[in-house]
């Protein structure tokens, strides 16, 4: 549906992300990890079948020699809201991303407003926050006053637009709830010290508080990685959640 100030605005809870490129397996960490022993000899394990080596992938990960996690890369293309690319983009080490640019191309009106299971009531301090359910009222409350601003700032947005003004300046009235894109690439070392700060697990020995937005990008990634790398991902699993 369209209008004089261009698309009507469109909301939604989720958030998408898609592995568009790999070149991670568990047998990665294994040569890259003998040639400390077997030098070029080490070429032999590109072929072996990393089930009989897992004890190896357990060690490396328990006793955090991380470098040989480093050789292989993934490529994410990421669909969220640019409060979350902010979080995202705090990780550098290990990572590269490439955004979406509002310079560049006119912003297509896609916002975020919260699922009714996501928590709403903030109590505590810095720290020691906790999250509640909301209630119906709450979530509905909630949701009408993101849609109307963000209705708002997108008619703004597209007057501005009309008007001749660059996308670049006309940007500036758009919220942190606009939905972006990005590819990020990584190798599953970062890949991890993502994860032990952003998913929530019983299993980690750090206590993590991520915000859940980021937190449900994070456990998409988390999926597609493990079906790349399962013994890697035990392992991770295994010893507490801990880049090593």
């Amino acid at each position: 549906m369209t209008n004089a100030q261009g698309p009507a605005p469109t909301f939604r809870s989720d958030v998408t992300v898609e592995l568009v490129r790999s070149a991670a397996t568990d047998t990665d960490v294994l040569w890259a990890a003998r040639v400390s022993t077997a030098g070029e000899q080490s070429l032999d394990a590109i072929g072996q079948d990393p089930e009989k080596s897992k004890g190896l992938i357990n060690f490396l990960m328990r006793d955090r020699h991380g470098t040989p996690f480093e050789h292989n890369s993934m490529t994410f293309f990421i669909s969220a809201p640019i409060f979350v690319f902010r979080e995202f983009h705090r990780h550098r080490t290990g990572w590269s991303y490439n955004e979406e640019s509002g310079r560049y191309r006119e912003l297509q009106p896609v916002f975020y407003v919260p699922a009714e299971e996501r928590k709403l009531v903030q109590v505590g301090r810095p720290g020691k926050y906790e999250f509640l359910e909301g209630t119906p009222e709450q979530h509905e409350a909630a949701t009408a006053s993101m849609e109307r601003a963000y209705t708002a700032a997108y008619t703004e947005y597209r007057e501005m637009l009309d008007a001749g003004i660059a996308r670049e300046v006309a940007r500036a009235v758009l919220p942190v709830g606009l939905f972006s894109s990005m590819y990020a690439t990584c190798n599953a070392r970062s890949l991890m010290h993502f994860l032990s700060l952003r998913t929530k697990d019983e299993r980690g020995k750090m206590p993590t508080f991520p915000q859940r937005e980021i937190e449900m990008v994070a456990e998409q990634m988390e999926q597609l990685w493990a079906g790349l790398m399962p013994l890697t991902h035990a392992a991770f699993s295994e010893h507490g959640r801990l880049a090593p």
